[in-house]
């Protein structure tokens, strides 16, 4: 593992020429949003273990089209400030993935996520190791497992590159720094999503940043919040994950701007949703509207054609304490398949959702 400050770009650009050789790898996959904590975690995971003894190439994987990267527009930002060379990342479109993976050799760590997605869930028995800060669904019981309830799971991965004693490049820890930042919403106990450990490794690996907190999130924050020349299916699309619950099929959008400001950006926002749904044959699309102006807020929509359901998810979702209310006078909406809510419980993520309905209706 090198420790120049270039140390990132070397090893991408081997490991980009490994995947592309076809032949068998260790690969780094996150979750299929691809958020910033899914590519940094993967990045900084698969380089943080140098050589392996197995002679296996660590390759970290966007899981994402290459095209789809320009919407993470945070990590965007932040992996150009950390100097990383976007050229040298593997998307989920540059390789066959499942060719590799169907190597006898090769293997598969998943990071921030501890269950793989329909689409990918034929690689179950390439799965060796889980990184994650969500719930256990106690799948792949072979593999080795660190899953903690920690704000990000680059606070995860810090740990691990701190506990080898080994100096960090600058820009390792700007990466690991901003992206746990931007997950605990810069450590602010009021989001609910930060822990000591979260804590102690922004205070461990700040000086070596070099970056101030409150700049960095604050850059941070507002690149994510850019949503200026993105679509309403492109907003949809940019932070999106998928379920089978049940005999449902759900699809959760995080979006992060003002349901408002969303109408007034696009009038049409119901056939966007209907587009959406329809194209990916959902039962139900939830999408979690946060954002802070000033204070964090949270919304709701919830865009169903079966209208009892709508109602079941409402009346479910209250019983489990979001305190949802609808949105009249801010959201001029017409009669249609979605209904819309502000959410008092600010602490309730897509993460900390998702297992709850899961649960209800599977």
């Amino acid at each position: 593992m090198e420790l120049h400050s270039d140390a990132l770009n070397v090893f991408l650009k081997a490991s980009s020429e490994a995947a592309r050789e076809g032949k068998p790898v260790r690969a780094f996959i996150g979750n299929e949003a691809s958020d910033l904590d899914s590519m940094a975690s993967a990045i900084l995971l698969a380089w943080s273990r140098g050589a392996a003894s197995d002679g296996l190439p660590n390759v970290p994987v966007m899981n994402i089209p290459r095209e789809d990267f320009n919407l993470r527009t945070e990590a965007l930002w932040l992996f150009e400030d950390a100097g990383i060379d976007i050229k040298d990342l593997v998307f989920l479109d540059d390789v066959d993935l499942g060719a590799l993976l169907a190597n006898a050799a090769s293997r598969l760590v998943l990071i921030d996520h501890n269950k793989l997605s329909a689409a990918q869930g034929a690689w179950a028995s390439k799965v060796e190791e889980i990184l994650d800060h969500h719930a256990d669904e106690g799948l792949y019981p072979t593999a080795k497992r660190s899953i903690a309830p920690v704000g990000s799971a680059s606070t995860l991965v810090t740990e691990i590159m701190l506990a080898t004693g080994t100096p960090l490049p600058a820009n390792v820890a700007t990466l690991a720094l901003g992206t746990i930042l931007l997950d605990t919403v810069n450590l602010d106990p009021e989001a609910k999503r930060v822990t000591e450990r979260d804590e102690a490794v922004v205070n461990r690996i700040m000086p070596v940043s070099g970056a101030r907190q409150k700049i960095l999130f604050d850059r941070l924050q507002l690149e994510k919040f850019n949503v200026a020349a993105l679509s309403s299916r492109d907003i949809l699309r940019k932070d999106y994950k998928e379920y089978t619950m049940g005999r449902l099929k759900v699809g959760m959008s995080s979006a992060l701007l003002p349901l408002a400001d969303w109408f007034k950006k696009d009038e049409d926002i119901e056939a966007a949703l209907s587009d959406y749904a329809e194209a990916r044959k959902l039962d139900v699309l939830l999408v979690m509207n946060a954002y802070t102006a000033p204070e964090f807020t949270r919304e709701l929509a919830v865009h169903a054609v079966d209208p009892s359901l709508r109602r079941k998810l409402f009346e479910f979702m209250n019983q489990s304490g979001l305190g949802l209310a609808a949105l009249k006078d801010e959201v001029k909406a017409p009669v249609g398949d979605t209904d819309y809510y502000s959410q008092a419980d600010l602490s309730q993520s897509r993460k900390k959702l998702q297992p709850l309905l899961s649960e209800y209706l599977g």
